[in-house]
């Protein structure tokens, strides 16, 4: 059940880029002074992206803590 940890580590460190990445661009799209339909049309391209991320994360860490458990 080790293999399982470092699978969940790997599936959690990978939905953490994610989640910086969209935190990234989301500071990005808010320093270049847009309009208020053009941040918000970024912010809808950029939301599906955090979501999937967040749920990779979630997913990754069950992996881990189910493998904790069964070692």
């Amino acid at each position: 059940m080790q293999a399982l940890v470092w699978i969940g580590a790997l599936i959690t460190l990978i939905g953490f880029a994610g989640i910086v990445w969209s935190l990234l661009k989301v500071m990005k799209a808010r320093r270049e002074e847009l309009s208020d339909d053009e941040l918000r049309q970024r912010m809808q391209k950029i939301v599906p992206v955090n979501l999937g991320a967040f749920f990779l994360s979630m997913l990754g860490l069950i992996c881990v803590v189910v493998g904790v458990i069964l070692s």
